[in-house]
């Protein structure tokens, strides 16, 4: 059962997190709710990148493995941000477009070394890409909440397509 959940437990937890961090970013979600959030990731993060450690040894799932140690970090830098100084968003946004931006990286190179519904993964990686872009140039957009947002839907959109595609192949 275990495994059967670090399978397919990704399919939803991808857009649960999105919508998590949209629903923050628009303060939908409080501090304590987000500070709740951010620690019940860090320890999944953890709980599934031990748990699946022997399984990501090489190729697609090994660059899989890099994403879940690199958004250890990043959720933990988040998670200190969020205790420390919830109203300074500069770490936050770190945390966030790094969330954007390194798993768009291994979709491209998914799309690239395997023959189940690349296109998929490519997709993936050019809306994580774009939604990155619209994110961190909505500060200096005015107006920019709804840009911010749409970086958020893109995002949600790219990775969850790319998890679910994982998921179904797999």
């Amino acid at each position: 059962m275990l495994r059967r959940l670090r399978e397919t437990g990704p399919g939803l937890l991808v857009p649960l997190a999105w919508t998590f961090a949209a629903a923050a970013h628009v303060e939908l979600a409080g501090v304590e709710a987000v500070r709740i959030g951010m620690v019940v990731m860090d320890v999944l993060l953890v709980a599934f990148t031990v748990l699946s450690w022997r399984d990501m040894r090489e190729g697609v799932l090994l660059a899989w493995k890099v994403v879940l140690l690199v958004g250890i970090v990043l959720n933990a830098v988040g998670t200190v941000a969020v205790f420390a100084d919830p109203v300074n968003t500069m770490l936050a946004r770190v945390t966030v477009a790094g969330w954007m931006l390194v798993p768009a990286a291994a979709y491209v190179y998914t799309g690239e070394n395997i023959d189940r519904a690349p296109r998929v993964y490519q997709i993936g990686a050019a809306l994580s890409a774009i939604g990155a872009g619209a994110y961190l140039l909505s500060p200096e957009l005015s107006g920019a909440e709804p840009v911010a947002l749409l970086g958020f839907a893109l995002v949600g959109v790219g990775q969850t397509a790319g998890i679910l595609a994982a998921v179904w192949s797999y």
